[in-house]
């Protein structure tokens, strides 16, 4: 049977044509996967049907140029989310699935980080894999830079640019189930290239337990 992985991409800053071609590629070589888009009006229900895999490339804000930015994950769905991945789900938080979403509340508390800034210009990062496994790689894009409580995840990628250094790559256990935090990438170049491909490839196997 066909593992299940819903994904919810795309917002007001992040194409999601874009995330799903680099999702897509990553999946092509993996055996008996299912890939299924959702809007994020459609999220909780997804979550009833409890598919193996949820990856989110969207952040929290809707309408985020606004005086008072809608938001569209509200505390209610960030319970929900916890506890689908308590219960034994797996989470993917990619790019923009780490944006914006309240520091305090349930969801962020899951992913034990969140996004904190970029700079505004992008430039020239290096990926260093923090573990034997995983290799390094450069990309023109946006520099994340992220808030990670080190001491209760395991740190897979590490990032540097002209602007600094931060962590791009975070995994644990949470409950039955697993989360899993990559922070690249941005643009369209990026998005297109073999190494992001490659990373979410990785780290879909990992959150699927064949890796």
């Amino acid at each position: 049977m066909a593992q299940r992985i819903v994904a919810v991409l795309g917002d007001y800053y992040h194409r999601a044509d874009w995330a799903e071609g680099a999702l897509r590629r990553a999946l092509a070589p993996l055996p008996d996967v299912e890939l299924r888009l959702a809007d994020e009006s459609a999220l909780a229900e997804a979550l009833e049907e409890r598919p193996e895999l949820v990856v989110l490339f969207k952040e929290d804000r809707v309408d985020p140029e606004a005086p008072a930015p809608r938001r569209w994950m509200d505390e209610a769905l960030q319970r929900r989310i916890a506890a689908y991945v308590e219960d034994g789900g797996s989470w993917l938080a990619w790019h923009s699935g780490l944006a914006s979403y309240d520091p305090e509340g349930a969801y962020v508390g899951m992913l034990r980080g969140c996004f904190l800034s970029h700079p505004a210009a992008h430039q020239w990062v290096r990926y260093e894999g923090a573990t034997p496994e995983e290799p390094s790689y450069e990309l023109y894009d946006e520099h994340y830079f992220v808030a990670c409580d080190e001491s209760r995840t395991d740190v897979f990628l590490r990032s540097s640019s002209v602007d600094g250094a931060s962590i791009a790559g975070w995994a644990h256990a949470f409950g039955r189930g697993r989360v899993c935090c990559y922070t690249p990438a941005h643009t369209e170049a990026a998005l297109a290239g073999e190494d992001v491909a490659a990373a979410l490839r990785r780290r879909i196997a990992w959150c699927l337990g064949s890796e």
